[in-house]
């Protein structure tokens, strides 16, 4: 992967100044340190940093096509390059490289416009036709890598993270309080919306098309949708009740085709293992196709309920795989978040977010680029615990009336009583029904009610979070009720949290690609057309025909083991033992300074976890503190400085490396 930046002046003529696109550029050096490529015409100037990994010797960007008409800057990688590449060379396309960067802009010779849904992987891309004097900015299907624009006056700047703009000099940096109030909900971004005013994400699966007017007008900033999830209409699902072996076949192919896929690279790939099924599944699938075990890397968190380590070892013993175990305890995500606060460009609730940055370090630091993770299969077969929670009451929907709906709003009222049942009526109308994240979504955001300021909250004004999640309403309510609430988590928590904050942003800091084999879009594809009952059966058996597949390759204690969280202490990893920095930034002066939180309530909340008297604030709210301190962090980072010193220098992590170094794939 890599990353990308660029200007376009919308009327078309205008030389943006190369200095600033180099400023851009040197901003996200991190994500590709292996080379810079840069293109400028009048209207419009590209950047590229390049993590080399496909075509390692001739794949400098930009990359054009045989009579330099089409030009392309990319981060990502096209897995089916090899038979695209002879389908196109077939047709008469000239090929000059090795790199799969090159098939963009035959494929856009052939498709024009709809050269995204001819795709196949991960990927954000800037395109020109120059003859047509259109510039293309595009992002995969599911939100893998990032891409982020915003227009001032007639400009537009764009680039993989945000901190690319602002090293324009040119984007005014200030807080999105709605976007604030995304992280206290959903403890996540996943939509159009960011940290950043006036910034924007380009949507997953989505388009901007600028096509300058002859005129010499601004031209229009035109979003498309070209792909969404969808799940066939209820009782139309693929369903095999006499026939498991040959679905559970099928499963394993398509399965196997997507890991085939994410093997393919010019370096060694590696893989990411938890102790669950989903990490030991991808590395068992891996290592059989490659006819070697993967090397593998593994997180232990200490404490009780936090630790997986045990179980991760029992999967790399079972495949062979030489483990490099990372010790990821409080004092590491302390000293780590303020990196990670920095690379994620927004704060950070989640603190286990920090461990997978200290892991995709360590990942680098071995020499590797690229790893294999599981992520995707929770959203695709309802792994998570509200899935199950909420599969308990669809019982209750009788001829069209959402009695399931009416006990989930009580619920959510009856353990936090912040909101009123009309609002929280309100968030569902917003989400389709009340989906099975309904729940801890409210209990979530029960910390903004608590913590954030009456001004921020003014601020805010009447909007909600669930206004900006981009939702194909009419479809979804044809499909069943797990599908929609499948949905509405692949939208939110796996574009805003997984591939976000523990995903790309975490991993290319340290100059590392993760790819994802349960998010190749013909596995979603196949996956999603499975009848619920292949997912979710009943209330314990979750991923049903996945374990079924692992099972076949896995001890059963590994496929069959219960679902665990990953997740690392919450404010306990700040509070007992804050470092000087988490004293300033938390302090009454720099709450003041920020204005977004409401210092009486933080500081009364933060005393008990540090007095150890932390069983007095509920696991959210622990959450909540977290968010305090991470947005006090970001604005520390982005916008006014002056609130704390951090540390130059982090102690690192304990590591517990093989023997010897390990082979990879």
């Amino acid at each position: 992967m890599c990353g990308i930046a660029g200007i376009i002046d919308l009327r078309g003529r205008r030389n943006p100044d190369p200095a600033t696109v180099e400023r851009m550029a040197d901003a996200i050096w991190h994500r590709g340190p292996d080379e810079d490529g840069y293109l400028f015409r009048p209207g419009f100037g590209f950047a590229s940093r390049r993590l080399s990994i496909v075509g390692l010797g001739d794949g400098r960007q930009p990359i054009f096509n045989e009579d330099q008409t089409v030009a392309v800057v990319y981060n990502g990688e096209l897995f089916n390059y090899r038979e695209r590449k002879v389908e196109l060379e077939a047709k008469g396309h000239v090929f000059r490289t090795h790199t799969d960067t090159e098939l963009i802009v035959h494929l856009y010779e052939e498709y024009g416009e709809d050269v995204f849904t001819q795709l196949k992987g991960q990927f954000a891309v800037a395109l020109v036709d120059f003859n047509k004097r259109t510039i293309f900015l595009g992002r995969d299907r599911v939100g893998i890598c990032p891409l982020h624009w915003s227009r001032q006056g007639d400009w537009v700047y764009f680039g993989s993270e945000i901190k690319s703009l602002v090293a324009s000099g040119d984007v005014p940096v200030s807080a999105d309080a709605r976007g604030l109030n995304h992280v206290f909900t959903f403890f996540a971004m996943g939509t159009r919306r960011t940290m950043f005013e006036g910034v924007q994400s380009i949507l997953p699966g989505h388009y901007l098309k600028i096509a300058f007017r002859a005129d010499g007008a601004p031209a229009e900033i035109v979003e498309r949708r070209y792909w969404d999830f969808d799940f066939p209409d209820a009782g139309d699902e693929i369903d095999a009740p006499y026939n498991t072996t040959h679905l559970v076949d099928e499963f394993e192919e398509k399965f196997a085709r997507s890991v085939e896929l994410r093997l393919r690279a010019d370096v060694p790939v590696v893989g990411y293992l938890s102790g669950g099924v989903d990490s030991a599944y991808v590395l068992a699938t891996a290592s059989r196709l490659r006819g070697r075990p993967l090397p593998s890397f593994t997180i232990q968190v200490p404490g009780k309920g936090l630790d997986e380590t045990s179980d991760a070892l029992m999967t790399a013993r079972h495949i062979g795989s030489l483990p490099t175990i990372l010790t990821s305890d409080a004092n590491v995500i302390s000293n780590t978040y303020a990196r990670l606060i920095a690379s994620a460009d927004s704060p950070v609730i989640d603190t286990s977010c920090a461990a997978l940055w200290c892991l995709s370090q360590e990942v680098r630091n071995q020499g590797y680029k690229v790893a294999l993770t599981g992520e995707g299969s929770d959203e695709a077969f309802g792994g998570y615990i509200w899935f199950k929670l909420r599969q308990m009451s669809y019982w209750m929907d009788i001829a069209g009336y959402r009695g399931s709906d009416v006990l989930n709003r009580g619920v959510r009222r009856m353990m936090a009583p912040y909101a009123s049942m009309a609002d929280m009526k309100r968030n569902d109308d917003l989400s389709g029904r009340a989906h099975a994240q309904a729940l801890i979504y409210h209990l979530v955001g029960q910390s903004a009610h608590r913590y954030f300021s009456a001004d921020l909250k003014d601020r805010i004004g009447g909007h909600v979070p669930y206004e900006d999640v981009p939702l194909d309403l009419e479809r979804m309510r044809r499909w069943s009720p797990l599908n929609q609430s499948l949905y509405f988590g692949y939208k939110v928590h796996l574009a805003g949290l997984l591939l976000n904050h523990k995903g790309d942003r975490v991993a290319m800091a340290n100059s590392v690609e993760t790819r994802y084999p349960f998010l190749d879009e013909d596995f979603i594809a196949f996956t999603s057309k499975l009848a619920p009952r292949w997912k979710l059966r009943g209330v314990r058996n979750d991923k049903y025909i996945l374990r079924q597949a692992a099972s076949r390759v896995l001890p059963k204690e590994v496929a069959l083991r219960p679902k665990g969280m990953f997740r690392a202490p919450l404010a306990e990893s700040f509070f007992l033992d804050p470092p000087p920095y988490v004293r300033d930034l938390m302090s009454r002066e720099a709450l003041l300074k920020t204005g977004y939180f409401d210092p009486d309530t933080v500081l009364q909340d933060m005393q008990q976890v540090a007095s150890g008297n932390g069983s007095k604030v509920n696991v959210f709210l622990k959450m909540g503190l977290s968010g305090v301190l991470s947005t006090q962090l970001w604005h520390h980072i982005n916008i006014g400085g002056g609130l704390c010193d951090l540390p130059e220098l982090s102690p690192r992590p304990q590591v517990e490396r093989p023997p010897l170094p390990p082979k990879a794939a």
